[in-house]
């Protein structure tokens, strides 16, 4: 698995994982709250589109992970696809 951190958030990524393409976010690192972000082709960044995209995270929580899922977009993606080379 990849990760990458900034402010708090670790964001990971896992290999081979289901598209789209996506990370998770852990507010103060693994164990904390988690929040599912999506990285769409047009460089906007999401609340994934699933029941469990967020865990334990309240809403100034999800807006921080989602704040610097935008900040680190371009790195976000290398990692994702780093994680999923044939």
């Amino acid at each position: 698995m990849g990760s990458l951190d900034d402010g708090g958030i670790k964001f990971m990524a896992f290999p081979q994982d289901h598209e789209p393409c996506h990370v998770h976010g852990f507010v103060g690192g693994i164990g904390g709250p988690e929040v599912i972000v999506e990285l769409k082709a047009d460089g906007v960044v999401d609340l994934a589109d699933r029941v469990d995209a967020v865990q334990g995270a309240n809403r100034s929580e999800v807006r921080k992970v989602l704040a610097a899922a935008a900040r680190r977009f371009a790195d976000l993606v290398l990692l994702w696809d780093a994680m999923h080379v044939d």
